[in-house]
């Protein structure tokens, strides 16, 4: 997987720009970099499944197509990064190398096929975070959102090692492909089943999933917003990925047993989660508890295993991504602008700036999944493999909860257009939100009118 090797040297040589005092080429030198990385990544694709560092990751094409999202994604947040760190120029190298690590981490759980290595991308991940997420030293908010993010990812991570653990003393054996010969066995020891809900309770924790979701609003609203845009977006759909590549991999044998248990969590979330975005009146809480919400309607792909649903796992993560991230890039310059990080902060901008509002609206409309968006398609795909596994009841509730959501997007559609705001000059936002504002807005229509230009990827070659 020669594209998590050459991310971590891009990270060491950030660094690497720091001790030289190079800082001011650091942005566009690793946007380069990430885009060069992406070209070598995909000169893989529809090739035969490759293993790295003795089975500890695989590169197929699902691994492939994740990692290319993700380096894209980290690229765009890269690019902001240059604006929003504008005030610790001192510190942007420091930044940019931790979002690298980051992306790292993120490359890992996308391949792995040892469960050491799904355990060092979530650690690695997840300890880039904690730090990112306390960046703001002297904001209370900053430090209370990295103190609980760390003390219930720690949990997280402790209940998740517990549990590979047992998996192990059952399986003895590591490998997924191993896991999954045992686990098509006769003879399953409890002990395995125990390791198996363990592991399910961290994953699920990772992803912001109901009943695990708590750490999510506080930690989203208290992190610096470029931060919260990392989370929303590279950490949510490197967790989902390596979600569902553990389970299809190595449990599918075993899924229909906890097939009950996410079919309740998964309607739960979106219900949880779109209910209680009803009533924030804070921008990033309300994209917080629609990330929760979004996971649910993720956690529909993974019920459906025993269908190919790993394409429409990859639609819905595309269309999110860009959606969330375009929507966190107009929501920066805003913010920064007026100095709140209320909904009516957006009051207005449609006169202020048209460009931006138009791109937030188009935004908002995809997350709701109102067509012709990506948003649209992305929940067609993942509701449709959900009922030819006979999830119908949880289709259903994915369906009421869709119209639910539209009430608290056009809330802000509506302060955006039809309210007016007491800061009458132009909102005019760095070149480098608008430029990835433009780019998430083309693709969110482009995936739209021809949700085709997203490539169908194979399922996994060890399954």
């Amino acid at each position: 997987m020669r594209a998590l090797t050459y991310t971590s040297f891009l990270g060491i040589a950030c660094l690497v720009l720091e001790i030289f005092n190079l800082r001011k080429i650091v942005v566009p030198v690793v946007i380069l970099a990430l885009l060069a990385i992406l070209g070598l990544n995909f000169t893989e694709w529809n090739g035969s499944s490759v293993s790295f560092y003795n089975d500890m990751l695989r590169a197929d094409n699902f691994a492939l197509a994740f990692t290319g999202l993700l380096i894209v994604t980290a690229a765009g947040l890269v690019t902001m990064s240059g604006s929003f760190y504008d005030a610790e120029e001192t510190k942007l190298a420091d930044y940019i190398s931790v979002i690298i690590f980051t992306l790292c981490g993120g490359i890992a759980l996308v391949s792995f096929s040892n469960m050491a290595m799904l355990f060092i991308g979530l650690e690695v991940l997840s300890i880039s975070l904690y730090i990112l997420a306390g960046s703001k030293r002297r904001d209370i908010r900053s430090n209370e959102a990295a103190m609980k993010y760390f003390l219930m990812g720690s949990f997280a991570s402790g209940i998740l090692l517990f549990g590979i653990t047992l998996v192990y003393g059952a399986t003895g054996s590591f490998n997924l492909a191993q896991i999954a010969v045992y686990a098509s066995g006769p003879n399953v020891d409890p002990i395995f089943t125990v390791g198996v809900i363990m592991i399910l309770i961290a994953m699920l924790f990772k992803v912001s999933a109901v009943p695990f979701h708590f750490w999510a609003p506080d930690v989203y609203e208290g992190s610096p917003t470029l931060t919260t845009a990392m989370m929303a977006t590279l950490s949510k759909v490197a967790a989902m990925a390596a979600f569902y590549r553990l389970f299809s991999v190595s449990f599918v044998n075993n899924f229909a047993g906890f097939a009950w248990i996410l079919s309740v969590v998964a309607a739960m979330t979106m219900l949880v989660g779109n209910l209680t975005a009803l009533n924030q009146d804070s921008f990033k809480r309300m994209l917080a508890f629609s990330g929760v919400a979004h996971a649910g309607y993720m956690l529909l792909a993974i019920m459906s295993l025993y269908h190919n649903s790993a394409n429409a796992l990859f639609f819905y993560t595309v269309a999110y991504t860009f959606a969330s991230l375009g929507a966190f890039a107009v929501g920066i310059s805003v913010m920064k602008r007026r100095k709140s990080e209320k909904i009516e902060a957006f009051n207005g901008l449609g006169k202020s700036n048209p460009f931006l509002a138009v791109a937030l609206t188009v935004f908002m409309l995809s997350m709701a999944g109102i067509p012709p968006l990506a948003g649209f398609f992305a929940k067609y795909y993942v509701f449709f493999e959900a009922i030819k596994t006979q999830h119908l009841a949880v289709v259903i509730v994915a369906v009421i909860t869709s119209a639910i959501s539209v009430y608290y997007y056009f809330k802000l559609i509506l302060a955006m257009w039809t309210k007016d705001s007491e800061d009458i000059e132009a909102t005019t936002g760095s070149m480098s939100y608008v430029a990835i504002a433009a780019i998430c807005l083309v693709v969110t229509l482009a995936l739209g009118i021809l949700p085709s230009l997203v490539p169908s990827i194979t399922q996994l070659a060890s399954k």
